[in-house]
């Protein structure tokens, strides 16, 4: 018997004992629920209905860390689609609470977990930055210490819960590969949805998101940047370029034909919703990512190959101006361009005025104290009227040089890592997968220095998990499959020579 069948078996006997409270609650369920219904109406009722859905699907986390880490990647997805709600809710506060709600089943669930896995060069990296993203709430130069919360997540907490959550949880090759099919079906329903906003229209709710500020950078030249279900262009289109390397590295991995031929379709749809995106700078996702991939197989034929595919593409690019008329065409042909591309002059510009702020602030002005927070709290601040325009400049401006040194350090020190679990790797299937996981973290990490997408969802969760996934692959190394009957999630097929994706 596992734990959780004698936790279940024994919250039940302890329902049988106590069926007159089981009474009490049913009748003060009625009458709350009239109050509801006389007093809001649809919305009380609607309340009444979700209430047992929360209540089962929490329980549910308590008993099962793995579920609320699942829903966790399925409702980063979500996040951007706020702009769609007539209520300004907190939801990134909501997801912020699902994930310590998480957490804290990891430590009730404590008997379960392998705590030994924190034992890990990732894991101390990881903790070096969180302490001095600590540190930096006390930093004297802050404009406005309470805003540190706001960005602080982003930076270090959301990534140190999830490291926990992700390396001691028993999570199975079934469960990476869930995770990745996962982020290709939500990627594929935010293409269609970019297609959608590019060639049939946009909904009201979207036409007043872009009347608020958002169509100056949105609407070029009479040309919209679809942005889906996500926060905006930049970084709808960083991820949609992010998922075509994850197909096109499946595509060259797996051998069946069927296969193959689904994975192309995914490369070609997922592709083209990089290009209605009009995000320029994410090309270089797919140009370090696939460098990466080539790279990390340590094999001449694949390498001769693969630059054989990609060098004729990127010399019709750079030496051509074949497809000018088609306009994601031309603004794709304008990222190998920067010193002809006012915006990029304008970055270079604003990056000077920084450093000529910064030169004596070696730990930046504050975690919080630019971008959004910053606007938000401390609009007259210098560091929120200039827009850092990349991940690595707001790293730059709030921690100083001193931050983005041990940032980038972090960084390296994870892909080398995750570089050294992959080549030990013996199982084909586990080495394509983490294979995907590493290529499109360092294509995320070098298209970060012209987009602040690293802190953002959903990147910031695939990119927050995927780290803890390869740096600890060789948990799987030389551990038979799992049981079907592991957990609800382990019901998912492993596909370890066939199936519907391989």
């Amino acid at each position: 018997m596992t734990h959780t069948d004698s936790f279940t078996e024994t919250l039940m006997d302890r329902l049988r004992d106590k069926a007159w409270l089981v009474g009490v609650f049913g009748v003060a369920t009625a009458l709350v629920s009239g109050w509801l219904i006389g007093t809001m109406g649809v919305k009380g009722a609607m309340i009444i209905v979700a209430l047992p859905i929360v209540l089962a699907v929490l329980l549910s986390i308590l008993l099962e860390p793995r579920i609320g880490l699942y829903l966790y990647v399925n409702f980063s997805f979500l996040i951007g689609a706020s702009r769609f709600l007539e209520n300004d809710l907190p939801v990134g506060t909501g997801l912020d609470g699902l994930l310590v709600f998480t957490l804290l089943s990891v430590f009730l669930n404590g008997r379960q977990m392998n705590w030994r896995r924190l034992n890990n060069p990732a894991f101390y990296l990881l903790t070096i930055w969180l302490v001095y993203t600590i540190l930096e709430y006390f930093n004297p130069n802050a404009p406005y210490q309470p805003a540190w919360f706001y960005h602080a997540r982003s930076y270090s907490l959301n990534w140190f819960f999830l490291a926990i959550i992700v390396l001691v949880t028993p999570i199975t090759t079934a469960n990476v590969w869930l995770f990745i099919r996962t982020w290709l079906v939500w990627s594929v329903l935010a293409a269609l949805w970019g297609f959608k906003q590019q060639y049939i229209g946009l909904t009201p709710a979207e036409q007043n998101w872009l009347a608020a500020g958002a169509e100056k950078t949105h609407i070029l030249w009479g040309q919209l940047r679809s942005f889906s279900f996500y926060s905006d262009a930049g970084q709808y289109g960083s991820e949609m370029a992010g998922v075509t390397l994850v197909s096109l590295i499946l595509f060259f991995q797996v051998k069946k034909i069927p296969s193959k031929l689904l994975y192309l379709v995914l490369v070609l749809v997922l592709f083209w919703g990089y290009a209605v995106s009009g995000t320029r700078s994410s090309l270089f996702v797919l140009i370090a990512g696939y460098a990466a991939y080539l790279g990390l197989q340590r094999k001449i034929v694949p390498i001769i190959q693969g630059v054989s595919l990609a060098a004729p593409l990127l010399a019709v690019l750079l030496f051509t101006n074949i497809g000018n008329n088609v306009y994601q065409i031309y603004r794709i042909r304008t990222a190998l361009r920067p010193t002809q591309d006012e915006s990029f002059l304008v970055r270079l510009e604003n990056q000077q005025r920084i450093r000529n702020y910064l030169k004596d602030l070696p730990f930046g002005v504050g975690v919080g104290s630019s971008s959004g927070a910053g606007v938000r709290f401390s609009p007259n601040h210098w560091a929120a009227q200039i827009p850092p325009d990349s991940w690595y400049v707001q790293l730059w401006i709030e921690t100083g040089i001193v931050g983005v040194v041990i940032y980038l350090f972090m960084l390296a020190g994870m892909i080398l890592i995750g570089t050294y679990r992959l080549w030990q790797l013996k199982d084909p299937w586990l080495t394509t997968l983490m294979l995907v996981l590493l290529s499109e973290f360092i294509g995320i990490a070098v298209v970060s220095y012209s987009n602040p997408i690293m802190g953002q969802f959903p990147t910031s969760t695939i990119v927050f998990i995927s780290s803890m996934l390869f740096t600890s692959a060789h948990r799987w190394a030389r551990k038979p499959a799992p049981s079907v009957d592991d957990s609800l999630l382990h019901r998912v097929p492993s596909y370890p020579v066939h199936g519907a994706f391989r």
